[in-house]
């Protein structure tokens, strides 16, 4: 099997995957925060503060579906095996960053400090693509647009 056939079967499993426990999460935790006070919540498999073992797996498990369907999707686009240890690496980087805040309490800077690197690394994006808008020719731009 080649490479585009890969990750287009791996795209659709990480996306229905991711799905599935996305849907399981609205339509039974909705139940749960709907009816229940907070105590009765922690006292469920959704528990959120110490996280149960349903909220745990909700986490866990969308963030792996979206990891799979993103490498289905280099897989599939041809990235380069370098291109696709990168993003393997950053999103190791990531698991353990998560994990290791786990046992934190909630702490307002942590999300600022994840706005503010989600804001870099768009304006990141956008630095590197108009550096190499400048430099295309000029039927090549729309395809750099699209790129975009």
């Amino acid at each position: 099997m080649d490479r585009q056939r890969v990750g287009l079967i791996l795209f659709w499993i990480g996306f229905i995957w991711a799905l599935l426990w996305g849907t399981l999460g609205a339509i039974n935790a909705t139940s749960y925060f709907r009816f229940l006070s907070w105590e009765e919540i922690n006292k469920t498999i959704w528990a959120v503060d110490p996280p149960g073992l349903m909220m745990l797996g909700y986490g866990f498990f969308m963030f792996m579906g979206s990891l799979v369907a993103g490498f289905g999707l280099l897989l599939r686009a041809g990235a380069k095996v370098s291109t696709i240890w990168k993003y393997g690496i950053g999103m190791v980087v990531a698991v353990i960053i998560v994990s290791s805040t786990q046992s934190l309490k909630h702490n307002p800077r942590y999300f600022g400090i994840g706005g503010t690197l989600i804001l870099l690394f768009c304006f990141g994006t956008l630095w590197m693509w108009a550096d190499e808008r400048m430099n295309m020719k000029k039927g090549s731009t729309i395809a750099g647009d699209l790129k975009l």
